[in-house]
Protein backbone atom coordinates (compact mmCIF):
# COMPACT_ATOMS: atom_id res chain seq x y z
CA UNK A 1 0.00 0.00 0.00
CA UNK A 2 2.57 2.13 0.66
CA UNK A 3 3.95 1.81 -2.59
CA UNK A 4 1.00 2.51 -3.84
CA UNK A 5 0.71 5.97 -2.55
CA UNK A 6 4.43 6.32 -3.54
CA UNK A 7 3.37 6.36 -6.99
CA UNK A 8 0.11 8.46 -6.62
CA UNK A 9 1.96 11.04 -4.55
CA UNK A 10 3.97 11.17 -7.76
CA UNK A 11 1.45 11.47 -10.19
CA UNK A 12 0.50 14.53 -8.27
CA UNK A 13 3.30 16.18 -7.89
CA UNK A 14 4.48 15.95 -11.33
CA UNK A 15 2.00 17.93 -13.68
CA UNK A 16 4.93 18.35 -16.09
CA UNK A 17 5.46 13.96 -16.33
CA UNK A 18 7.59 11.23 -14.79
CA UNK A 19 9.44 8.27 -16.14
CA UNK A 20 9.37 4.75 -15.50
CA UNK A 21 12.79 5.13 -13.56
CA UNK A 22 11.00 7.51 -11.25
CA UNK A 23 8.69 5.33 -10.43
CA UNK A 24 10.92 2.05 -9.85
CA UNK A 25 12.85 4.40 -7.50
CA UNK A 26 10.05 5.59 -5.14
CA UNK A 27 8.67 2.10 -5.18
CA UNK A 28 11.92 0.40 -4.92
CA UNK A 29 10.76 -1.60 -7.66
CA UNK A 30 12.79 -2.91 -10.58
CA UNK A 31 11.82 -1.36 -13.91
CA UNK A 32 10.16 -4.76 -14.68
CA UNK A 33 7.51 -4.52 -11.61
CA UNK A 34 7.15 -0.89 -12.07
CA UNK A 35 6.24 -0.58 -15.39
CA UNK A 36 3.39 -3.24 -14.64
CA UNK A 37 1.81 -1.43 -12.35
CA UNK A 38 2.10 1.75 -14.73
CA UNK A 39 0.63 -0.13 -17.27
CA UNK A 40 -2.76 -0.88 -14.73
CA UNK A 41 -2.85 2.34 -14.13
CA UNK A 42 -2.71 3.01 -17.52
CA UNK A 43 -5.95 0.87 -18.42
CA UNK A 44 -8.17 2.43 -15.95
CA UNK A 45 -7.37 5.92 -16.75
CA UNK A 46 -5.00 6.81 -13.90
CA UNK A 47 -2.24 7.72 -15.99
CA UNK A 48 -1.59 8.41 -20.08
CA UNK A 49 2.09 8.46 -21.66
CA UNK A 50 3.38 11.40 -23.12
CA UNK A 51 3.76 10.36 -27.18
CA UNK A 52 6.43 12.75 -27.57
CA UNK A 53 9.07 12.69 -24.54
CA UNK A 54 7.57 8.85 -23.60
CA UNK A 55 6.81 10.46 -19.56
CA UNK A 56 3.54 9.66 -18.01
CA UNK A 57 1.37 11.87 -16.81
CA UNK A 58 -1.63 12.33 -15.08
CA UNK A 59 -4.84 10.55 -16.73
CA UNK A 60 -8.80 11.49 -17.17
CA UNK A 61 -9.52 9.50 -13.88
CA UNK A 62 -8.56 12.63 -12.13
CA UNK A 63 -11.97 14.12 -13.69
CA UNK A 64 -11.13 17.71 -12.44
CA UNK A 65 -7.69 18.43 -13.76
CA UNK A 66 -8.25 16.09 -17.08
CA UNK A 67 -11.47 18.06 -17.49
CA UNK A 68 -10.30 21.39 -17.84
CA UNK A 69 -7.08 20.16 -19.71
CA UNK A 70 -9.23 18.56 -22.28
CA UNK A 71 -11.13 21.91 -22.04
CA UNK A 72 -8.59 24.15 -22.94
CA UNK A 73 -7.41 21.70 -25.60
CA UNK A 74 -10.54 21.79 -27.36
CA UNK A 75 -11.15 25.22 -27.46
CA UNK A 76 -7.54 25.35 -28.50
CA UNK A 77 -8.45 22.93 -31.88
CA UNK A 78 -11.77 24.18 -32.39
CA UNK A 79 -11.44 26.86 -35.39
CA UNK A 80 -9.17 24.42 -37.00
CA UNK A 81 -11.77 22.08 -37.04
CA UNK A 82 -14.60 24.13 -37.86
CA UNK A 83 -12.33 25.56 -41.02
CA UNK A 84 -11.61 21.83 -41.84
CA UNK A 85 -15.57 21.29 -41.74
CA UNK A 86 -15.99 24.31 -43.92
CA UNK A 87 -13.64 23.45 -46.49
CA UNK A 88 -14.52 19.56 -47.03
CA UNK A 89 -18.60 19.66 -45.81
CA UNK A 90 -17.69 16.42 -43.80
CA UNK A 91 -17.47 15.78 -39.77
CA UNK A 92 -14.08 16.54 -38.16
CA UNK A 93 -13.28 14.96 -35.02
CA UNK A 94 -10.54 15.42 -31.89
CA UNK A 95 -9.65 11.96 -30.10
CA UNK A 96 -7.23 11.23 -27.17
CA UNK A 97 -6.02 8.03 -26.36
CA UNK A 98 -8.20 7.29 -22.86
CA UNK A 99 -6.65 4.24 -21.43
CA UNK A 100 -6.63 2.12 -23.68
CA UNK A 101 -9.48 3.45 -26.67
CA UNK A 102 -9.91 6.27 -28.37
CA UNK A 103 -12.05 9.07 -26.77
CA UNK A 104 -13.96 11.97 -29.03
CA UNK A 105 -12.94 15.36 -27.05
CA UNK A 106 -14.67 17.54 -29.83
CA UNK A 107 -16.76 16.88 -32.99
CA UNK A 108 -17.58 19.51 -35.69
CA UNK A 109 -20.56 18.05 -37.71
CA UNK A 110 -21.11 17.97 -41.26
CA UNK A 111 -24.11 20.31 -42.35
CA UNK A 112 -25.24 17.31 -44.38
CA UNK A 113 -28.34 15.26 -43.60
CA UNK A 114 -26.59 11.93 -44.26
CA UNK A 115 -23.49 12.27 -41.94
CA UNK A 116 -20.66 9.98 -39.91
CA UNK A 117 -20.64 11.73 -36.30
CA UNK A 118 -19.71 10.11 -32.80
CA UNK A 119 -20.85 11.68 -29.50
CA UNK A 120 -18.62 13.48 -27.55
CA UNK A 121 -17.19 10.96 -24.99
CA UNK A 122 -18.11 8.02 -26.88
CA UNK A 123 -14.59 5.42 -26.60
CA UNK A 124 -13.96 3.38 -29.73
CA UNK A 125 -10.90 0.43 -30.08
CA UNK A 126 -8.00 1.64 -31.89
CA UNK A 127 -8.03 -1.28 -34.26
CA UNK A 128 -11.26 -0.43 -36.43
CA UNK A 129 -10.66 3.38 -36.36
CA UNK A 130 -8.72 5.98 -38.36
CA UNK A 131 -8.07 7.80 -34.96
CA UNK A 132 -7.24 4.63 -33.12
CA UNK A 133 -4.91 3.84 -36.11
CA UNK A 134 -3.41 7.34 -36.03
CA UNK A 135 -2.46 7.61 -32.38
CA UNK A 136 -1.47 3.51 -32.61
CA UNK A 137 1.02 4.74 -35.38
CA UNK A 138 3.11 7.21 -32.46
CA UNK A 139 3.36 3.87 -29.76
CA UNK A 140 5.81 1.10 -30.14
CA UNK A 141 4.46 -1.64 -31.43
CA UNK A 142 5.19 -3.68 -28.26
CA UNK A 143 2.31 -1.21 -26.79
CA UNK A 144 0.20 -1.61 -29.43
CA UNK A 145 0.14 -4.99 -29.42
CA UNK A 146 -0.46 -5.08 -25.46
CA UNK A 147 -3.58 -3.00 -26.07
CA UNK A 148 -4.46 -5.00 -28.73
CA UNK A 149 -4.84 -8.12 -26.38
CA UNK A 150 -6.06 -6.55 -23.38
CA UNK A 151 -9.10 -5.05 -25.68
CA UNK A 152 -9.76 -7.75 -28.20
CA UNK A 153 -10.67 -6.95 -32.18
CA UNK A 154 -14.06 -7.15 -32.51
CA UNK A 155 -14.93 -7.54 -36.24
CA UNK A 156 -17.31 -4.84 -36.76
CA UNK A 157 -17.55 -5.18 -40.35
CA UNK A 158 -16.53 -7.58 -42.81
CA UNK A 159 -13.53 -4.99 -43.61
CA UNK A 160 -12.45 -4.91 -39.93
CA UNK A 161 -9.04 -5.83 -39.52
CA UNK A 162 -9.01 -8.74 -36.47
CA UNK A 163 -5.29 -9.64 -36.71
CA UNK A 164 -2.81 -8.45 -34.80
CA UNK A 165 0.29 -8.96 -37.31
CA UNK A 166 -2.81 -7.45 -40.11
CA UNK A 167 -2.63 -4.55 -37.94
CA UNK A 168 0.78 -3.76 -37.29
CA UNK A 169 1.51 -4.39 -41.02
CA UNK A 170 -1.40 -1.38 -41.45
CA UNK A 171 0.38 0.57 -38.45
CA UNK A 172 3.40 0.62 -40.79
CA UNK A 173 2.39 1.57 -43.99
CA UNK A 174 0.35 4.64 -42.05
CA UNK A 175 3.70 5.45 -40.07
CA UNK A 176 4.91 5.95 -43.59
CA UNK A 177 2.60 7.96 -45.16
CA UNK A 178 1.50 10.09 -42.66
CA UNK A 179 -1.56 9.21 -42.06
CA UNK A 180 -4.43 6.59 -41.34
CA UNK A 181 -7.19 4.93 -43.21
CA UNK A 182 -10.41 3.55 -41.58
CA UNK A 183 -11.76 1.81 -45.09
CA UNK A 184 -15.23 0.99 -44.14
CA UNK A 185 -13.44 -0.95 -41.17
CA UNK A 186 -15.81 0.54 -37.94
CA UNK A 187 -19.06 1.15 -40.53
CA UNK A 188 -19.96 -0.52 -43.22
CA UNK A 189 -20.75 2.69 -45.18
CA UNK A 190 -18.31 4.97 -43.60
CA UNK A 191 -14.44 6.12 -44.32
CA UNK A 192 -12.34 8.30 -42.19
CA UNK A 193 -9.15 9.70 -42.34
CA UNK A 194 -6.80 10.83 -39.39
CA UNK A 195 -3.41 12.23 -38.64
CA UNK A 196 -1.73 12.38 -35.05
CA UNK A 197 -0.83 15.71 -33.43
CA UNK A 198 2.53 16.12 -31.96
CA UNK A 199 3.76 18.56 -29.44
CA UNK A 200 0.21 18.96 -27.70
CA UNK A 201 1.01 17.16 -24.37
CA UNK A 202 -0.99 14.00 -24.92
CA UNK A 203 -1.99 11.24 -27.53
CA UNK A 204 -4.25 12.56 -29.86
CA UNK A 205 -5.40 12.69 -33.61
CA UNK A 206 -7.50 14.51 -35.47
CA UNK A 207 -9.44 13.12 -38.24
CA UNK A 208 -12.33 14.31 -41.23
CA UNK A 209 -15.44 10.76 -41.40
CA UNK A 210 -17.94 10.59 -44.00
CA UNK A 211 -20.07 7.85 -45.75
CA UNK A 212 -17.76 6.75 -48.11
CA UNK A 213 -19.96 7.30 -51.51
CA UNK A 214 -19.50 11.57 -50.93
CA UNK A 215 -15.34 10.18 -49.45
CA UNK A 216 -14.00 7.95 -51.97
CA UNK A 217 -10.55 6.64 -52.05
CA UNK A 218 -10.00 9.47 -54.61
CA UNK A 219 -9.90 11.98 -52.41
CA UNK A 220 -8.14 10.42 -49.48
CA UNK A 221 -4.63 12.10 -50.33
CA UNK A 222 -6.13 15.64 -50.59
CA UNK A 223 -7.70 15.31 -47.41
CA UNK A 224 -4.79 13.67 -45.69
CA UNK A 225 -2.50 16.80 -46.62
CA UNK A 226 -5.08 18.93 -45.32
CA UNK A 227 -5.53 17.68 -42.31
CA UNK A 228 -1.32 17.10 -42.33
CA UNK A 229 -1.03 20.57 -42.75
CA UNK A 230 -3.76 21.28 -40.02
CA UNK A 231 -1.86 19.37 -37.34
CA UNK A 232 1.28 21.23 -38.40
CA UNK A 233 -0.22 24.58 -37.50
CA UNK A 234 -1.56 22.49 -34.17
CA UNK A 235 1.70 22.34 -33.09
CA UNK A 236 2.96 25.62 -33.72
CA UNK A 237 -0.02 27.44 -32.29
CA UNK A 238 0.78 25.00 -29.17
CA UNK A 239 4.81 26.02 -28.87
CA UNK A 240 4.78 28.84 -30.57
Amino acid sequence: MQRVCNILDLIQESPEGFSLTQVAEVTQFPKSSAYRYLATLESRRYVMRDPITGLFRIGPAFLPLQSRQLAVLADRVRPYLTALRDQFEETVNLGILDGYRVSYVEIIESPHTVRLAAREGDRDQLHCTALGKAIATTLDDDRVTMILEAEGMPQRTPRTITSIPEYLEDLAASRQQGFAIDDCENESDGRCVAVPLSQIGMQAAISISAPSSRLSMDDVPHIAHALSETAKALANDTNP
